[in-house]
């Protein structure tokens, strides 16, 4: 049986999506999400979405805001995000 994210959570991934794309570049913006997604976890913790909270959490452990550096693994989030569009 597939998860059934809630309205609003899902609304906040396609956020979060959205905010990556910029955020590769920009440091500010790459905190932004790192802390919209740690939101969006502790979320789909408390809806018992365990998969999609499976799936943020490893996004998570990959994301590792550096002022002052690229991102080094940017396109392997990216993929990871597209599961939520």
């Amino acid at each position: 049986m597939a998860e059934i994210i809630p309205e609003d959570i899902s609304d906040d991934l396609k956020k979060a999506c959205s905010l990556h794309q910029r955020a590769s570049a920009d440091y500010q913006k790459c905190i932004e999400f790192n802390r919209l997604m740690a939101n969006i976890l502790g979320r789909l913790e408390d809806a018992d979405c365990d998969r999609a909270a499976d799936r943020v959490m490893g996004i998570l452990l990959e994301c590792n805001p550096r002022e002052g550096a690229h991102c080094d693994k940017s396109s392997m989030i990216s993929e990871k995000m597209k599961k939520f569009e």
